[in-house]
């Protein structure tokens, strides 16, 4: 493999390393797992498996992370009872943020959405939230663990800059695309959870831009199939890659290249967490991003 200055973070990969992660959790912890990632018939049936409340808005917030992040369902199983329902609001609100992009023509009328989630977040801290689903769970939430306003914010701002839709310049724009929205993600979450500790908050700015590459690595398929390319451009170019390869789903030395330098980066920021599963897998099918075997749900993440 060529070497570049970002590959040579991994040199030899040796991602299956054990740690704290990958302990086999208690044996209640193991089975609610397995029990709770096994398919359910209906929302009410999954709001009473996860200790939720029968009510309709959190239903709502917790199908739509089933059916849009469901691995961020899955690992909000496994949080405390008294923190889940408040977990699954903040993430329902991150899935309509981030499905804003997608699902839109133009950039105004993301541009239009992105500012109702802005007054939305005005709105629950005036205790004056609109009559939607997510927004009143996220007002509930916010009463009960007194969230930090600044942090949805950034979630916002950040999503909302990211409508341009154009590829990354370098591997640092991407990280802090990742800092402002997946790193923010966690700092909320550590909230709900009542953790307030500088080392925490260090592990989750990491663990955040981790997982906003690694997530810029698996969008890639299904960004190319919509004739888009987000990876950083200097990489790119150091390996001499063009959109056009990825669009036509190359698979040349280069090619793999720019994956693994990409990963490299997501790697260094990462020690033993979920998230090496993934640059693991992308290590066994020698940096092949259109693989068939990444392209399946990973339903055993929780008991990884």
């Amino acid at each position: 493999m060529a070497a570049s200055t970002l590959g040579s973070a991994w040199g030899p990969l040796r991602l299956g390393v054990p740690g704290l992660c990958r302990r086999r959790p208690p044996r209640g912890l193991w089975a609610r797992a397995r029990r709770l990632s096994e398919p359910v018939a209906s929302g009410r049936s999954v709001a009473a498996g996860s200790g939720l409340g029968a009510s309709g808005t959190d239903r709502y917030c917790l199908e739509l992370l089933r059916k849009r992040d469901y691995e961020g369902y899955l690992c909000s199983l496994l949080l405390p009872a008294e923190s889940r329902s408040s977990a699954f609001a903040l993430r329902a609100f991150n899935v309509e943020l981030a499905q804003i992009k997608d699902s839109v023509s133009e950039k105004t009328i993301g541009l239009m959405r992105m500012q109702f989630w802005k007054k939305t977040v005005d709105d629950i801290y005036s205790d004056n939230p609109p009559h939607q689903p997510v927004a009143i769970e996220l007002w509930k939430a916010v009463r009960r663990h007194n969230l930090t306003k600044r942090w949805l914010m950034k979630i916002i701002d950040e999503r909302e800059k990211n409508l341009d839709d154009k590829a990354y310049r370098n591997i640092q724009e991407l990280e802090n695309y990742a800092e402002n929205t997946q790193s923010s993600l966690l700092y909320l979450t550590l909230e709900i959870l009542g953790i307030k500790d500088l080392h925490a908050d260090h592990a989750a700015s990491h663990i955040g831009k981790a997982q906003g590459i690694v997530t810029c690595l698996r969008a890639t398929p299904y960004h190319g199939s919509r004739r888009r390319v987000f990876l950083p451009m200097d990489i790119c170019m150091l390996h001499g890659v063009s959109q056009e390869d990825f669009l036509r789903k190359s698979q040349d030395r280069n090619v793999r290249d720019v994956v693994y330098d990409v990963a490299s980066q997501a790697h260094l920021h990462l020690k033993h967490v979920a998230l090496e599963d993934y640059l693991k897998k992308i290590q066994q099918v020698d940096f092949d991003l259109f693989h068939p075997s990444l392209q399946r749900k990973n339903t055993l993440l929780p008991l990884s």
